[in-house]
């Protein structure tokens, strides 16, 4: 089933992308939709991404100190 798009930047936007990498308009839009579907199965999740970090702060030891706040105020001159 055709695809019709009326829209004059979409068209604009094939074009570029046709003239650049030597295929036709369809072929171009065709190429830019794969790689957005391929680009979203790929994303990974925050929750995932950070794991790593958290992870990493879970494994430092709580010693049960309190921060000294003004040796942190002195760090800024404050």
């Amino acid at each position: 089933m055709p695809l019709t798009i009326a829209s004059d930047e979409v068209d604009q936007l094939a074009e570029k992308l046709a003239s650049r990498t030597g295929v036709s308009k369809a072929e171009a839009v065709r190429v830019a939709l794969v790689n957005e579907i391929d680009r979203w199965d790929k994303a990974v999740p925050l929750a995932e991404r950070l794991r790593p970090l958290l992870d990493r702060l879970d494994a430092v030891p709580r010693t049960g100190l309190k921060a000294d706040k003004a040796f942190y105020d002195g760090l800024n001159d404050e």
